[in-house]
């Protein structure tokens, strides 16, 4: 019998014992790879085709973005009208998105319903057609909202801080303008398209409560287009940051808050220091009890919050901290930034601040793995950082084993307030 004047066991999340549940790997008739996870208790699935056709690939600024958002957008058969209607008369959810490397479309959906919306995807990829009046309404929309977009200082210094990293011919400090809109036009488009999505190279990720017949109905719908015949070739880009580190913007003559973006480039994934900052970062500023937090926002009342985070790109990464504080009080935020940096390089953390981080990240990763869509999507980050289950035991490891000293090392090595490019914009 369930006694209820005794409380429960308290476990710390340390303790926990984190599996990974693997991950079924099989080949199309095409050579596609599908990454699937089967599990949950709803009759859903969620199919994510990844094709590489991000910014990287494009000659002329915005075609990326521009082909993969228009994918919904008509085919010779179905009006863009007709395609939203069709997914939606099934309950289905497609979106799509385009980032640096990758650009992906996405479907969830009922069970019962997915042999009828799959053959739909496999429309869009070999038979869009971009009307050109689509094109226009997309150029004119864009256009409105990078007006708008732009008497914000938060969204002029996110476009800045990626600049001054990173250069901007760089896909990763590279950002639209007016001019680039004006500038596109509908035979780019199509040429993106075919050759990076009708005779592009891609993987596809599966998960869900799946049916029985889920390999063969994405054999059937995907596995004989011209997909996948040959790599696809990134063009080489060059990293060109600024030369000076210090930038003052003023976009609002009147504007009485200011965004402050510091960062500097750090290494990716793959290098052995990557994992522990994660900790130190947590300490620092990555969460709403890190030390940036407790002096900014709780304690000088400068802002609302302030995060620190690492920008995850495949090939570089950047470390950065961010938040808007008002006007008056900007300078001093700045000055407690490097004030916290330097505590962490001149003194030890406590073990009390330390298991407090320690859960705190073991209860994130717990978390991310609830449920199949969660868990397909940690897969999906591996696969496309060529890295396997054991990045996931490692970084489970180091978390828990973590000694303030190797924190102290990792701060004396990257919380240098010199190696970091700091922007204001008011």
């Amino acid at each position: 019998m369930l006694q209820r004047n005794i409380p429960p066991e308290i476990t710390d999340a340390v303790d926990f014992n984190l599996q990974l549940k693997p991950c079924d790997i099989y080949a199309l008739d095409n050579g596609i790879k599908v990454y699937s996870i089967n599990a949950g208790a709803q009759e859903v699935t969620m199919v994510e085709l990844v094709f590489f056709a991000g910014n990287c690939y494009e000659d002329q600024n915005i075609v990326a973005g521009t082909t993969n958002f228009l994918l919904k957008n008509g085919t010779t058969k179905k009006s863009a009208f007709a395609i939203n209607e069709h997914f939606e008369y099934y309950g289905a959810h497609l979106n799509r998105h385009c980032y640096n490397e990758t650009a992906t479309i996405t479907l969830h959906c009922l069970n019962k319903h997915l042999n009828t919306v799959l053959p739909v995807i496999s429309e869009l990829i070999t038979d869009s057609i971009f009307p050109q009046e689509e094109l226009a309404i997309y150029k004119q929309n864009q256009k409105q909202r990078l007006e708008v977009s732009l008497k914000k200082c938060d969204f002029v210094a996110n476009r800045f801080i990626d600049e001054y990293l990173f250069g901007i011919d760089h896909p990763y400090g590279r950002y639209t303008s007016t001019a680039d809109y004006e500038a596109l036009n509908r035979d780019q488009v199509a040429g993106f398209y075919k050759d990076y999505y009708l005779n592009g190279e891609c993987i596809i990720f599966v998960a869900g409560k799946l049916p029985a017949d889920i390999q063969q109905q994405l054999n059937n719908v995907f596995g004989h287009l011209p997909l996948n015949k040959t790599a696809t070739q990134q063009q080489v880009h060059t990293i060109q940051p600024a030369a000076q580190k210090k930038f003052n913007v003023i976009n609002d003559e009147n504007g009485v808050q200011g965004a402050i973006r510091i960062a500097r480039e750090f290494p990716n994934r793959h290098h052995p220091d990557f994992i522990k900052s994660q900790v130190l970062n947590n300490i620092f500023g990555g969460f709403f009890g890190s030390r940036l937090m407790g002096n900014i926002r709780e304690d000088k009342g400068y802002t609302y919050g302030i995060h620190s985070y690492f920008q995850n790109h495949i090939h570089n990464s950047a470390w950065m901290i961010s938040t808007e504080a008002g006007r008056d009080v900007c300078e001093a935020t700045i000055t407690e930034v490097y004030k916290e940096m330097n505590l962490l390089k001149e003194e030890l953390v406590d073990e009390d601040e330390l298991l407090l981080v320690q859960n705190y990240m073991m209860g994130s990763i717990l978390g991310d793995l609830d449920g199949p869509f969660q868990i397909i999507a940690r897969w999906k980050n591996y696969v496309l950082n060529n890295l396997t289950d054991e990045y996931f035991y490692n970084s489970i490891n180091t978390i828990k084993n973590i000694t303030p000293e190797e924190i102290k090392m990792l701060a004396e090595k990257y919380l240098n307030p010199e190696d970091f490019y700091e922007l204001l914009v008011i």
